[in-house]
């Protein structure tokens, strides 16, 4: 291997990954595993974790499926006693599970004024509190052996709010924020080799947002048209444009970085739309 593949090697790396059963993690997890890390998906959808893990293991790559609840610390607790089984420990913790709701936007015909608070503290949560809670957890862990990545993942939406998606918008801007904070929290508290960071993706088309940017029959939705004018490079994201960027962070490339969240989203942060 030579020195500059070494500087970016992630090989051995033992990789958790919450919401790993999902498209954007899933697609992550996989090339960690095919980059010769070993990686434990740990999700809600178990069946779901199940099945990719089997992919990735058929392909070669080492992988197990782990039950979590990103809500319930003692689900987590459980999920990371049950990976340290598996794994033999862990060094890297990518926070992915997310997401929106649909009973929390606000597409016309519906007001803001009208948003029930239940679906807004849904998002809020799961976003928001099911980052910080996994990072706790694992978070002791790398404190204790005073070394660790903790990766989180942002949106575009924590740069410039969008419309319609007030708790989502604001749900990313606090895992952001929460990002910066843990950073200097760790290296001042604990161990300057615990690096905290977070990818935001643009616009990629998951479950969650597929509502908003397609119409049934598959065609652009007239939000969806805006973002792709709005996106210099004139498309969506392909899950796997996530990975040079996930690689980067937690490998040693990314040694002195700590604290940043790093846009991928074809240029649409950069845009004025003029």
């Amino acid at each position: 291997m030579s020195a500059q593949d070494k500087l970016f090697d992630v090989s051995g790396k033992r990789v958790a990954v919450t919401g790993g059963a999902g498209i954007l993690c899933g697609e992550m997890a996989k090339a960690l595993a095919a980059r010769g890390a070993k990686v434990a998906l740990l999700d809600f959808n178990l069946d779901g974790a199940k099945k990719l893990a089997d992919e990735i293991r058929a392909a070669g790559g080492q992988a197990v499926a782990v039950h979590c609840n990103v809500l319930e610390k003692d689900s987590v607790e459980k999920a990371y006693q049950e990976t340290v089984g598996a794994l033999g420990g862990v060094d890297v913790l990518v926070n992915g599970a997310g997401g929106n709701k649909k009973d929390a936007t606000c597409a016309p015909p519906t007001a803001f004024f009208d948003l029930p608070a239940d679906a807004i503290r849904w998002v809020f949560d799961l976003n928001c509190l099911g980052t910080i809670l996994p990072s706790q957890v694992f978070g002791r862990h790398f404190a204790e052996k005073s070394a660790g990545v903790i990766i989180n993942v942002s949106s575009m939406n924590a740069f410039r709010p969008l419309t319609n998606i007030a708790a989502y918008s604001g749900a990313k801007a606090a895992v952001s924020n929460f990002t910066q904070w843990l950073a200097v929290y760790m290296c001042q508290r604990h161990s300057t080799k615990i690096r905290v960071n977070a990818i935001a993706p643009g616009f990629f088309l998951t479950d969650q947002n597929r509502f908003l940017l397609t119409n049934p029959d598959g065609s652009a939705t007239p939000r969806g048209n805006t973002i792709i004018t709005h996106t210099p490079m004139g498309r969506y994201g392909e899950p796997g444009e996530l990975v040079g960027a996930l690689v980067w962070l937690i490998s040693d490339a990314a040694k002195f970085v700590t604290g940043i969240v790093v846009p991928i989203d074809g240029g649409f942060s950069a845009f004025s739309g003029v």
